[in-house]
């Protein structure tokens, strides 16, 4: 059966390669300019063609934002900067703004266009003006439910791309005006101050200085803070609407984040095309989806429109229980030792868990930790370092480490 698409974000070279390593079907990426996340790593032109050779030697396909609402300056090197990417050999290029699809239909032809989620891409007959412009494919906004997906997808034949996890931008499809007014940041040039996940107090006209708080509670107040979104449990019904393309969020997240997240998405996908008849959701996909740095999940708009329940008042709303201690670099059957490069401090003794996407978790102790001369020390503090340790079960190269949070880590 042809499954969803599972598209990823891919913020740097090393999460890309990780994305396609742990189960994506396509990447998407941000160019040094034009895309909606100024603050991500982003890639060059020579980081964009390292990482479109690794992508397509595994059948992986790469899309490329340049989904910015553009000023007239934000157009000028525009066209050569399509016509670069398109010769690299991209996949497509994801935009919001009919100039800058006008250019690139100009700059490149053949080049695949998809209709970013910035377009507010909100009904059928919006999905029909892209697809008679040439469009591919339409990013579908977040305020839509399964049931308008499924009528758009019957009443024009396009492409659909729909959010199935990740953040919620509390604006109209991610326009947002309140990053660029409040901090001088435009939210829509992917400069996002994310003002929305600041606390907010009310003061009345003739109290100047009273702060109130607008819901009671020691920390303040956050009503612009969304929950994330989180479908893991309904994969079905997304098959059913006829999502085409199922895409995660965080191009500014993890690399624990974009392993685990595509790692569940995959292997959620693959059950149900092993038995679609009898797929059953399990309940572990869910807990390693909470493991990862994430506010409370919500289902958004798929099912009905949120009623307030969706929203974080009380905090800023991030739970992390586990914390990212480092990947796997080899692995030495003789001596059943992992080879892993640091990136958050070990200690002897630590209890950590190891997974990958063909290892299934599994929780180790670390009864030593070897540095790169061979000899036996208390810790590993320094990122990068490399660490050999026993381990009980075989692991592979860029499996991942962890170690769940204590009572008193932050």
């Amino acid at each position: 059966m042809q499954l969803p698409e599972l598209l990823a974000p891919a913020g740097t070279l090393e999460k890309l390669k990780i994305a396609i390593l742990y189960g994506a079907d396509a990447v998407y990426l941000g160019g040094e300019a034009y895309g909606m996340r100024e603050k991500a790593g982003n890639f060059t032109l020579e980081e964009m063609e390292e990482g479109l050779d690794f992508a397509h030697e595994r059948g992986v396909k790469v899309y490329v934002t340049a989904n910015i609402i553009p000023h007239n300056e934000d157009l000028e090197g525009l066209a050569e900067y399509i016509k670069e990417i398109d010769k690299l050999g991209v996949d497509g290029v994801i935009v919001a703004d009919p100039g800058i699809f006008a250019i690139v239909k100009e700059a490149a032809p053949e080049l695949e266009v998809h209709i970013s989620t910035q377009a507010n891409n909100t009904n059928w007959g919006s999905a029909q003006f892209w697809k008679s412009q040439g469009a591919k494919r339409i990013v579908a906004a977040r305020e839509l439910s399964l049931e308008e997906i499924k009528k758009i997808k019957e009443k024009v034949d396009i492409d659909i791309e729909a959010f199935v996890h990740g953040a919620m931008c509390i604006s109209y499809s991610g326009r947002c005006l309140l990053s660029n007014y409040m901090n001088g940041r435009d939210a829509n040039k992917g400069a996002c101050a994310h003002s929305c996940r600041w606390k907010y107090t009310l003061m009345e006209e003739k109290r100047p200085g009273e702060h109130y708080p607008i819901y009671e509670n020691d920390r303040g107040t956050f009503i612009y803070n969304s929950k994330d979104l989180c479908m893991i449990e309904y994969i079905p019904e997304l098959i059913v609407a006829g999502i085409d393309s199922l895409k995660l969020e965080g191009r500014m997240k993890s690399l624990h984040y974009v392993a685990t997240v595509t790692n569940v998405y995959r292997r959620a996908l693959d059950a149900y095309a092993k038995d679609p008849e009898d797929y059953q959701f399990k309940e572990e996909w869910l807990e390693e989806l909470k493991k990862i740095s994430h506010r409370n999940y919500t289902t958004g708009f798929y099912f009905e429109k949120p009623k307030g329940s969706e929203q974080n008042y009380d905090d800023y709303g991030f739970h992390r229980s586990y914390d990212y201690m480092g990947i796997v670099r080899d692995y030495l059957p003789e001596s059943q030792e992992a080879v892993i490069e640091v990136r958050s401090k070990f200690f002897q003794g630590d209890v950590v868990e190891i997974f990958g996407p063909r290892t299934d978790t599994f929780s180790q102790k670390l009864d030593y930790i070897k540095n790169e001369e061979g000899e036996e020390v208390p810790d590993a503090p320094h990122p990068h370092q490399l660490i050999t340790v026993k381990v009980d079960n075989p692991v592979e190269e860029y499996d991942l480490v962890r170690r769940e949070k204590g009572d008193g880590d932050e």
